[in-house]
């Protein structure tokens, strides 16, 4: 069973820094693109930065310069470290990762299970 475990959420000030950090555990053959998506109250889930296996990234054009997306594949983990955070970067953060659980078999998507992340003075 692949899980996804999100964390380093919490409170921070408008300015402020947090990493995210979402480690993959279980059976797995390869990993895929991995991603950090958002959630705000209200909105429509959206994409906020992916990266391939082999480092390229994409990031939403809200949090370009501001975000930076990293990937350690020897630990089948993905990070997101947030900088100059902004009141309406206030969401439940998920990563998402593309994964391969057998060889042969297609690739699926799975979730983590979302970390919140306020930005409030």
């Amino acid at each position: 069973q692949v899980q996804l475990v999100d964390s380093g959420g919490g409170l921070v000030q408008p300015g402020g820094s947090l990493r995210l950090s979402c480690a993959t555990s279980g059976s797995i053959f390869n990993i895929y693109a991995m991603g950090w998506y958002r959630q705000a109250p209200g909105k429509q889930r959206e994409l906020v930065a992916t990266i391939t296996r082999g480092g390229s990234t994409n990031y939403a054009i809200s949090v370009k310069g501001r975000f930076t997306i990293s990937r350690d594949n020897a630990k089948n983990t993905v990070y997101l470290q947030m900088n100059s955070l902004k009141p309406e970067d206030t969401a439940v953060y998920y990563c998402n990762a593309e994964i391969r659980v057998v060889f042969g078999r297609a690739p699926s998507e799975y979730w983590g299970q979302g970390t919140q992340v306020t930005v409030s003075s």
